[in-house]
């Protein structure tokens, strides 16, 4: 139920906010400035969203938890969805978004709410695992055609 209503008051209002600014600034202002955020976004979401790779990197490369960049990661993605999108409540969620302490006030909310699995990296297998020990011999491969194949 919450969604239906999110998707009937979201585009209300955006027609409302369209149709206040649009009267006080004029059409062609209106229209420049839903551009404008959409450059700026398309922007932001690129520089915001490669800083927040290389941390992710970062993290699986020290084996960290990767899930806060992560999260980081999709909540930009999101941000960007809705820069794109003509309206001027949409941008100013989306430039919320783009904002670090933003994203991470969102995570620290959203985190208490989620119940995740989490997992470690390397862990030793339990004491009830099977180790099975085995010897091998590398075989260089034939230098022919194979035996499986007609000619």
């Amino acid at each position: 139920m919450r969604l239906f209503l999110l998707f009937i008051a979201v585009p209300l209002i955006e027609i409302a906010l369209f149709v206040q600014i649009g009267g006080a600034i004029g059409l062609f202002a209106t229209l420049a400035i839903v551009i404008g955020t959409a450059i700026l976004g398309s922007v932001l979401v690129r520089s915001q969203g490669i800083a927040v790779l290389s941390q992710l990197q970062n993290s699986m490369s020290e084996l960290r938890d990767p899930t806060e960049p992560l999260v980081h990661g999709a909540m930009i993605l999101f941000s960007g969805a809705l820069l794109l999108t003509p309206g001027f409540f949409t941008d100013a969620i989306g430039f919320a978004l783009m904002v670090p302490a933003v994203r991470r006030a969102v995570f620290q909310f959203a985190s208490k709410r989620v119940k995740g699995q989490s997992f470690e990296y390397g862990t030793p297998p339990n004491d009830n695992s099977t180790v099975i020990d085995v010897e091998f011999e590398e075989v260089d491969p034939p230098t022919g055609p194979s035996g499986w194949t007609r000619h």
